[in-house]
């Protein structure tokens, strides 16, 4: 059992079965990246582990622990942080509030020394810290979310399709970020629609298909992967 186990999840949203009894295991210190087309269910995956859409039916547990009705608030103090799609991070507050935001769990202490590792991680931010985050590139607004999510200090950091919209030298720039992050010691689950550089950094993939496991395996065997290829990889 891996330090992330999800075991047969089934999520519905109304009468529509998005998740069709997804399991799959995060061991502590890889990154594990979930690949497919959109509305294959890798953000509703992300999403149920965050505790904020209740399954059906189905395990999820971290640690050992079952997160099954945990609050999402509790899950982040369980050191597991989310980065969702979109960015979502507060347009109308600097880049250091947007931080702190993100530090909400952790003694004040903690907090500042969490922030100089964001720093050390993103100096981009460090140079706008009072910044507001609404003036950020796309580039940076992504680095703000990875660096809020870094401030709970999480054993587990969850990856929502970090590269949607970026040009794609910042995709080949976040995902550098991504893979130091991993050097430190983080473990990743990765959703990306990105799926060649996904498959370039992960240790293991699972490819999601309308709502199930369709394939799964070391990232270097799925990238060579004649489904694969012709399916995600354009070959």
């Amino acid at each position: 059992m891996g330090m992330l186990s999800v075991s047969d999840l089934n999520v519905y949203y109304g009468s529509i079965h998005a998740i069709k009894g997804i399991s799959f295991d995060v061991e502590e210190g890889e990154i594990v990246t979930l690949i497919g087309a959109n509305g294959a269910g890798k953000s509703t995956t992300l999403n149920s582990i965050a505790g904020l859409l209740k399954p059906r039916s189905g395990s999820i547990t971290f640690g050992g622990e079952s997160l099954i009705g945990v609050p999402a608030y509790q899950i982040v103090s369980k050191g597991i942080a989310m980065c969702p799609e979109g960015r979502r991070i507060f347009l109308n507050m600097s880049v250091e509030e947007n931080l702190d935001m993100g530090g909400y769990t952790r003694p004040d202490s903690e907090a500042a020394e969490r922030k100089e590792k964001v720093f050390e991680l993103f100096p981009r931010l460090k140079e706008r810290t009072t910044q507001s985050a609404g003036t950020l590139s796309g580039g940076e607004q992504q680095m703000l979310a990875m660096g809020r999510a870094l401030m709970s200090n999480p054993r587990l950091i969850m990856l929502d399709e970090p590269s949607m919209g970026l040009a794609p030298i910042l995709v080949q720039e976040i995902f550098d970020i991504i893979k130091n992050l991993h050097d430190t010691g983080t473990t990743i689950l990765l959703v990306e629609q990105n799926a060649q550089m996904a498959l370039s950094i992960a240790n293991r993939a699972y490819v999601l298909e309308t709502g199930h496991v369709a394939m799964s395996g070391s990232a270097v065997d799925l990238a060579a992967d004649d489904r694969v290829r012709k399916a995600y990889l354009g070959g």
